[in-house]
C-alpha cells in the first residue's frame, strides 16, 4: 500500500488550520500543523513533509522569510496562504519561490484541486528526471579502465579524458556496447554513418587505426581485427 503523502499546513489562525486538515484527511492525506514560522521550520526537519500551505502573516518570521529558509536547502513544493490580494504580495511569493497561490478565503475544492495539481506536476518532473537518468545510463558504457559517455560524448581511459571526434566516439562505444561481437565494415558503415553514407569500407579502416593509436596500453580489451570479416571489441581473458 502506497504511504500517504504528507502536507505541512502553516496558519496562525487555528480554526483556518484545522478546517484546512480536515479537508487534506478527508482527501486521504496525511497532515501536521504549525502556527509560527520558527516551529514550522523546526516541524519541516523531522516530517518531511510532500507539500508545504503556507501562509504569508505569520507571527515572528512571516511566510515570505520561511519560504526563503526553505529554498536555501530544498525544492519541496510550498503553496502561498494569504488573505491579501495584491498583485505585489503574489509577484513577491513566486519569485521567491512558491510553486501556487490562494487567497482567502478559499473554496475547499479549489484548495484540494490545487494542491493535487501541484503534486502532479513534482511527481510528472521526478519521473522525467529518473527516465532521464536511466536513458542516460544505458547510453554510458564502462569496462575496465574504459568509459564511453554518449549522453555527453566524453570518454575516460585509465582515469583520464580523451578528446576523439565524434564519429570515432561512436565506433568505440558500438562496439564496446557489443563486446566480442564481430562485424563487418559494411555493418559499421550502416551503424555509425548511416546507410546514404557516400563512403566506403576504408572509412571505418581509418577511423579503427585512429582509435587503436589513442588506445594502446590496456591489458584487459583491445580493437581486434577478425580477417575476412571485420573487427570486434575483444575483452581478454579475464577482463
Amino acid at each position: 500500500m502506497k504511504d500517504k503523502q504528507k502536507i505541512l499546513i502553516v496558519d496562525d489562525d487555528g480554526n483556518i488550520a484545522e478546517l484546512i486538515q480536515l479537508y487534506l484527511t478527508k482527501e486521504c492525506y496525511d497532515t501536521t500543523i504549525a502556527t509560527d514560522g520558527e516551529a514550522a521550520l523546526t516541524i519541516l526537519r523531522h516530517y518531511q513533509p510532500d507539500l508545504v500551505l503556507l501562509d504569508i502573516m505569520l507571527p515572528g518570521i512571516d511566510g515570505y522569510e520561511v519560504l526563503r529558509e526553505i529554498r536555501k536547502s530544498s525544492n519541496i513544493p510550498v503553496i502561498m496562504l494569504s488573505a491579501k490580494g495584491e498583485t505585489f504580495d503574489k509577484v513577491l511569493g513566486l519569485e521567491l519561490g512558491a510553486d501556487d497561490y490562494i487567497m482567502k478565503p478559499f473554496d475547499s475544492k479549489e484548495m484540494v484541486a490545487r494542491i493535487k495539481a501541484v503534486l502532479r506536476r513534482i511527481s510528472t518532473s521526478d519521473e522525467q528526471t529518473e527516465t532521464q537518468k536511466t536513458k542516460d545510463q544505458k547510453e554510458c558504457v564502462t569496462i575496465t579502465d574504459l568509459s564511453v559517455n554518449l549522453a555527453d560524448y566524453t570518454v575516460i581511459y585509465q582515469d583520464k579524458q580523451i578528446e576523439m571526434p565524434p564519429k570515432e566516439l561512436e565506433l568505440l562505444y558500438f562496439l564496446a556496447s557489443h563486446a566480442n561481437q564481430v562485424f563487418t565494415r559494411e555493418q559499421l558503415l550502416d551503424h555509425i554513418w548511416s546507410y546514404d553514407y557516400a563512403g566506403d569500407t576504408r572509412t571505418v579502416d581509418v577511423h579503427i587505426k585512429r582509435l587503436r593509436e589513442k588506445f594502446p596500453y590496456s591489458s584487459d580489451w583491445k580493437i581486434k581485427t577478425v580477417w575476412g570479416i571485420g573487427y570486434k571489441f575483444e575483452l581478454k581473458q579475464g577482463g
